[in-house]
């Protein structure tokens, strides 16, 4: 069965994930107090509305607890965004996800009951400050607060070794996952397999146990 999305917040985070849902073929309500912005999605969501989702017997009308996952985007109104959470938690959505402006933010959707807490610039800064400071790391996916997953294109540092010669594992408490060359992709790649100039090594780890390696091995 297709799952049923609603997405609270129609700015720049909240309509990049409707019209992606979208795309998907997903069934999707689209919701924010800004008359324009509902408007600009009414031909891209299945439904648009125009709504305080603040006041609970409005979300009760929308008949919100029927829906499989709902996203709170709500821009800077931290306000706005907890109080939503809170009342679709106490109406029994099955999964809330929100998207938090800050740490201390976070902490207080974590406690309200949000199911998954997100915190896309934050994390988006992350990545592009991995893949600025060196030039060998291509994309970074944060896990959590202290783990990560990596991917490291390996230069002539790790050329011509294999992965049991490194030995990640006993030398920096991380692990390659995957390893990938051209077109292909190699799964939980055999210890004695060498690695090739360019390979792209999947990396997981500790962040702290990361960046030892980045720095020892790879960047150049």
């Amino acid at each position: 069965m297709s799952k049923e999305f609603v997405v609270i917040g129609l700015g720049r985070f909240g309509g990049s994930i409707v019209r992606e849902l979208n795309a998907l073929d997903m069934d999707v309500m689209a919701i924010d107090a800004d008359e324009a912005r509902v408007n600009e999605f009414s031909d891209i969501a299945t439904h648009a509305v125009i709504a305080d989702t603040t006041d609970e017997a409005v979300m009760k009308s929308l008949g919100i607890r029927n829906f499989d996952h709902v996203i709170v985007a709500i821009g800077e109104n931290i306000q706005a965004s907890t109080l939503t959470t809170l009342i679709l938690k106490e109406l029994g959505v099955k999964k809330v996800t929100a998207k938090a402006q800050n740490d201390y933010h976070a902490k207080i959707l974590n406690k309200i009951g949000a199911d998954t807490v997100v915190h896309p610039e934050r994390d988006m800064g992350r990545r592009i400050a991995h893949n600025v400071a060196s030039a060998s790391v291509l994309d970074y996916l944060e896990l959590s607060d202290e783990y990560s997953i990596v991917e490291i294109k390996a230069g002539e540092r790790l050329a011509g070794s294999s992965i049991l010669e490194l030995d990640v594992r006993a030398n920096f408490g991380i692990n390659i996952i995957a390893v990938k060359r051209g077109k292909d992709i190699i799964v939980a790649p055999d210890p004695n397999e060498n690695i090739e100039y360019n390979d792209i090594l999947i990396v997981i780890g500790h962040d702290n146990d990361l960046n030892r390696f980045e720095k020892k091995l790879v960047n150049e």
